[in-house]
């Protein structure tokens, strides 16, 4: 199955070991693997393993066992061979003790070397690793040049022998290191994705989420965002019972004269027959997506490099799209950590979408998740049966472990279900006509009506975000909206001739009429007073909100529309993050963008790429102004299972962006405020003023066949005329109002661009 390299290439031993004394050895590893790799070692032979922290310290009659650590050990660093152990506590008793060595019995005059040091703890005379290092070197080339009256070379880059000193307070271990470069580097690996896993954490990750040498060829080991697909190749090493080490050209022992190159060829023959015998038996499948081309093109010539392209399929797939190929298997990933701010709050919710999945659709399956976001382990969802301390470099990282059954916590959409019954059922349990007990019984009555109409209409539509009132009575001058079990009420500004003490009392009769009729607990219910806003105000964060929200200020709540799920925050802004009366334009969009590019201009928080991405557009580009909604944006396209190098946001204005672009797009959806004045940025937009230079700029990046759909919420909205006759153009309100906005003047208006000569 592999290129086997490493035979016939070794310097040959010159020299015996005389000595009956039996050999130590040290296996190093990173923090938390020291239980799997004494469990190699006593499997490999090893007689007494001892763990401290990052090793594992061995006694051997033989070289046998730390040639087979070398060739077989998935989890291990280095693989050293103690020399001497002696009290350094400066860096002349360093000299001392390195120069009673005879070093001629390691390696010739004309062979290189380098010494790597760790210090820890280590006293004040000792405190600098370099200078440690040269006392050291410094002993064997002068022991050399006394016996020989010439020096080996050092080669800090590619030495022939490397040497390890390990300092630890004033006791000190001078060892051999017999691997050379680092066991991690297997030889594979060409091209990484960001913040590639080592392939000895990335075999530990495979090996503790379940896979096992023989696994049953009716499973599957899948990992939906495979990266560089390194957790991939090292769980089919494991599944084939393939010796890691069979992939490196070169290891450090084989420059040693102690080298005993007969024992070594014996276990690598050994090696490749077991290799060869499990790849005559039936293999599990073995599958990674990832959503950006680029990865996966490199995954693919890592997997070909490892000689695995017959065993290991990797595809271009966004997580959305993510089902299980077989009844069972193990599901294993390591996700995107996100280091800035905006890609944290990907991560964050990128991690419920992985876990509403895998409830979903995986039932039979095991899950390993390792995250180095351990706090966001609970957006997942699932209850974790094994968790486990490892480290990605110094990144304090955790491997999360389960399985998933019918009967486990989180394997139904139960909860999702219980909503929509919750929304159908309050309102029409009171189907009286009027009663008496409630205040402002003229606006208890239309409520009333409302529900009767609007919660079959969105239950029978899968419905669960709409309007059901909207200043219907102009004395109860309020909108009225639901989110799953949430009620969210607006109270618009009474006009000049209404008695504020009068506006108040009928505000909060309005309020104990949703409270009573709609049954809604105090939690559930948020209350803002609508003002006239001047600029961009709606999109500000608000000082403060009409009624007690128990600090709920700033959370964000999970909805869904049309099969997609969006963030929406119903304290700090006056608007919740997602346009209700946009629902059906959005779901247009979706189907436009079908096998085409989608650009959203003037994005806000997304909620239209969402749908395009779902639809099936092949690559988005979201624009807009405001870095805290492109957050929003970013993760309400995680929270859909969406990212990756397809999905790119822009934060700027677009007007400027669109001058700069020089991108085509199959659709564009352009949806710009009513007036916005950026004080920061020096930069002013008035929709009636700028539409006609803004439609032309977005005309100019639409492709021959393609599609704009321009809204507007601005009731006095006047098209320019010449675009009529630039462009084809149509305008589509009517069908784009949904059912819950219909009768509520131009809430907005919407129209559709073509190029002339695509007119229909």
């Amino acid at each position: 199955m592999h290129a086997h390299g490493i035979t016939g290439r070794s310097v040959r031993s010159k020299r015996r070991r005389n000595t009956k004394e039996p050999y130590c050895f040290v296996a190093t590893c990173a923090a938390g693997l020291e239980n799997l790799v004494q469990e190699e070692i006593s499997l490999l032979g090893g007689l007494e393993p001892v763990t401290a922290p990052g090793a594992v310290t061995w006694q051997a009659n033989s070289l046998k066992t730390a040639y087979l650590a070398c060739l077989w050990s998935r989890f291990s660093s280095r693989i050293l061979l103690r020399l001497t152990q002696f009290e350094a506590p400066t860096p002349d008793e360093l000299y001392k003790e390195a120069s009673k060595i005879d070093w001629g019995r390691h390696f010739n005059g004309d062979t290189s070397f380098a010494i790597s040091t760790t210090l820890v703890n280590s006293g004040p005379e000792m405190n600098h690793s370099h200078y440690a290092s040269l006392r050291i070197k410094d002993a064997i080339v002068d022991q050399f040049r006394r016996r020989t009256g010439e020096r080996p070379d050092v080669d800090v880059r590619t030495p022939g022998i490397r040497l390890n000193l390990h300092v630890e307070g004033t006791a000190a271990a001078l060892s051999l290191d017999l691997s050379g470069e680092s066991l991690h580097r297997r030889g594979y690996r060409t091209g990484a994705g960001e913040a590639p896993l080592k392939e000895t954490l990335a075999a530990a990750i495979a090996y503790l989420s379940g896979v096992r040498v023989g696994m049953s060829p009716d499973t599957c080991i899948l990992d939906p965002m495979c990266g560089s697909a390194t957790l991939l190749i090292e769980a089919a090493l494991i599944v084939g019972d393939s010796a890691p080490g069979l992939l490196r050209d070169t290891f450090g022992f084989q420059h040693w004269l102690g080298h005993n190159e007969k024992m070594w060829e014996t276990l690598v023959e050994a090696a490749v027959q077991r290799e060869d015998q499990h790849a005559e038996t039936p293999w599990p499948m073995i599958i990674g997506y990832d959503a950006d081309p680029h990865v996966v093109a490199a995954a693919r010539k890592n997997i070909i490099n490892a000689g695995l392209g017959d065993r290991i399929t990797i595809k271009q797939r966004q997580l959305a799209r993510l089902h299980p190929p077989t009844a069972e298997g193990i599901l294993v990933t390591n996700p995107p950590y996100g280091e800035r701010l905006s890609e944290k709050e990907a991560v964050k919710y990128l991690y419920r979408a992985v876990g509403r999945i895998f409830r979903q659709h995986f039932s039979g399956w095991q899950l390993g998740f390792f995250t180095a976001n351990p706090d966001f382990a609970d957006m997942l969802g699932v209850s974790w049966q094994e968790r486990h301390r490892l480290y990605n470099g110094p990144l304090k990282c955790r491997l999360l472990t389960t399985a998933l059954t019918a009967a486990s916590p989180g394997a139904s959409e139960e909860f999702d279900k219980g909503i929509r019954l919750s929304l159908q059922e309050t309102p029409q349990a009171n189907d009286q006509e009027s009663d008496p007990a409630l205040p402002a019984e003229d606006f208890a009555n239309r409520l009333r009506k409302n529900c009767q109409r609007l919660f079959p209409w969105a239950e029978e539509h899968n419905i669960t975000c709409f309007r059901i009132y909207d200043a219907d009575i102009p004395e109860y001058n309020v909108a009225i909206d639901v989110y799953e079990q949430w009620v969210h009420v607006q109270e618009y500004e009474p006009p000049a001739t209404v008695p504020s003490e009068k506006a108040e009392e009928r505000f909060n009769q309005a309020l104990q009429v949703i409270r009573q009729l709609l049954d809604v607990p105090h939690s559930q219910l948020f209350v803002k007073k609508r003002r006239k806003q001047r600029g961009n105000e709606q999109y500000q964060k608000r000082p403060d909100t009409t009624g007690k929200t128990d600090g709920k200020t700033g959370k964000l709540y999970e909805v869904r529309e049309g099969g997609n799920r969006f963030l929406v925050n119903f304290t700090d802004y006056l608007d919740t993050g997602l346009f209700l009366d946009h629902r059906k334009t959005r779901a247009l969009l979706a189907e436009l963008a079908d096998g085409r590019t989608f650009l959203n201009l003037f994005a806000y928080t997304g909620s239209a790429t969402v749908y395009a991405a779902k639809g099936g557009a092949v690559s988005t580009q979201t624009v807009d102004l405001s870095e805290k909604y492109l957050v929003r944006a970013q993760a309400n396209l995680s929270l859909n299972g969406f990212g990756g190098a397809l999905h790119q946001f822009s934060e700027a204005d677009c007007l400027q962006w669109l001058k700069s672009c020089r991108d085509q797009y199959g659709v564009i959806f352009v949806d710009p405020p009513t007036f916005s004045n950026s004080r920061h940025k020096n930069i002013v937009f008035d929709v009636q003023k700028d539409h006609p230079e803004l439609l032309r700029l977005a005309m100019n990046l639409l492709t021959h066949d393609g599609v704009l759909v321009f809204s507007t919420n601005y009731r006095k909205f006047e098209l320019d005329t010449e675009l009529e006759e630039e462009f084809v153009v149509r305008e589509i309100t009517n069908q784009t109002l949904p059912e819950d906005f219909q009768g509520k003047g131009n809430i907005h208006r919407c129209w559709r661009f073509r190029h002339h000569n695509d007119e229909e």
